[in-house]
């Protein structure tokens, strides 16, 4: 079990706590956002999902925003911010730190309170795409498909019935995973 406050829901027991998500990248302008907003959707009551970047752009980019609203997903709220504000006491505590481009990946991050589980589910940079508006709206399709997968995956993970080193393992996995 990931914790004591993830005991079953069963006669007198509480309810599976919400397990935090953080999801990083270097700008936290797309693929972060749109991990954040898959899992928000996709996790039900199990999951609550953030984002943040290393260096944060400053603004989500606008073909995320317009691909998030093609499919029906909220994009109210959504903004681009450094992952400082999680490393911050009051802070969410967060269960999963994953990062989603490599060079975050390879930055050296905040030490995260509570020592969360962190996993590198690499997708390529859709924002980083050079050519017309058709080629970085394919980008980002493309960017969404693959986290889409990563996200159902892990939105249909017994998280109740691992313990944190299986949890690790099946993160990982569905990072491998394309």
């Amino acid at each position: 079990m990931i914790s004591a406050d993830s005991a079953s829901h069963v006669a007198g027991l509480p309810a599976p706590r919400v397990l935090n998500v953080l999801f990083l990248c270097t700008g936290n302008s797309g693929r972060s956002i749109l991990a954040e907003t898959l899992v928000n959707r996709e996790g039900g009551n199990r999951f609550r999902a953030y984002s943040a970047g290393s260096h944060a752009a400053g603004l989500v980019n606008p073909f995320a925003l317009e691909l998030l609203r093609e499919q029906g997903l909220p994009t109210e709220g959504l903004r681009s911010k450094s992952w400082d504000e999680f490393a911050r006491a009051g802070a969410p505590p967060m269960d999963l730190v994953i990062t989603v481009c490599d060079d975050a990946a390879g930055e050296v991050c905040p030490v995260w309170p509570g020592h969360p589980l962190t996993a590198h589910w690499s997708v390529a940079d859709p924002a980083a795409v050079q050519g017309t508006d058709a080629d970085k709206r394919r980008a980002f399709k493309d960017a969404f498909r693959i986290l889409s997968s990563r996200v159902r995956a892990l939105a249909s993970l017994p998280v109740d019935e691992l313990d944190r080193a299986s949890l690790h393992a099946k993160l990982r996995e569905i990072g491998d995973a394309t």
